[in-house]
C-alpha cells in the first residue's frame, strides 16, 4: 500500500483566495513557505521550499476567514500533481498539496476558536452557517463518522 501523506509547517505567502465551483462549492487556494535551517561545516545554511495548497468545501471557506499573508499555519494533506496544456499548446504540471487539515500555528502565537455548524447540503457535502432554532438533521461525516470534531 503506498502511502501519500504530508505534514507541512510554514508561512502563508498570499492571503487564501476563495472561488466556488458552478456547483457551488468552495475552493480556497494559498502559498506556503517552508524553511529549513541546518548547520553544514560550523556555518547555518537556511533553505526555502515554496508549495501551492489547495482547500476544499468548508476546509477551504474557513481557512479563507481565518488566515491571511504572513500567518504561520499546519497543514496535513497529500500531494496531487495536476497537468494542462496552455492556449500556445505547451504541457505544463504542477504538484500541489490537497490539504485535509489546515490550522493557526500556536508555537509564536494565540488563536480563537469558533465552531462553525456543520449542516448536510444535501449533495453528500457539508456546509457550515449559524443560526437559532432547532439543531439541522445531518448525516455523518464521511471521514468521522458521528464523532464530533471537539
Amino acid at each position: 500500500m503506498a502511502a501519500n501523506t504530508v505534514t507541512l509547517i510554514g508561512n502563508l505567502t498570499r492571503d487564501p483566495e476563495l472561488r466556488y465551483t458552478t456547483g457551488g462549492r468552495g475552493v480556497a487556494s494559498f502559498g506556503l513557505a517552508v524553511n529549513r535551517r541546518y548547520q553544514q561545516n560550523n556555518e547555518w545554511q537556511e533553505q526555502t521550499s515554496f508549495f501551492n495548497v489547495v482547500c476544499w468545501g468548508e476546509l477551504g471557506e474557513n481557512a479563507s476567514a481565518t488566515l491571511t499573508k504572513g500567518s504561520r499555519a499546519i497543514v496535513a494533506g497529500r500531494l496531487e500533481q495536476r497537468s494542462w496544456e496552455t492556449q500556445d499548446g505547451e504541457k505544463r504540471s504542477v504538484v500541489e498539496v490537497i490539504a485535509d487539515e489546515v490550522g493557526p500555528s500556536l508555537r509564536w502565537a494565540q488563536a480563537q476558536v469558533e465552531r462553525t455548524e456543520r449542516t448536510n447540503t444535501g449533495d453528500g457535502g457539508f456546509s457550515g452557517g449559524g443560526g437559532g432554532g432547532a439543531a439541522p438533521s445531518r448525516a455523518p461525516d464521511p471521514v468521522y463518522g458521528e464523532e464530533e470534531p471537539f
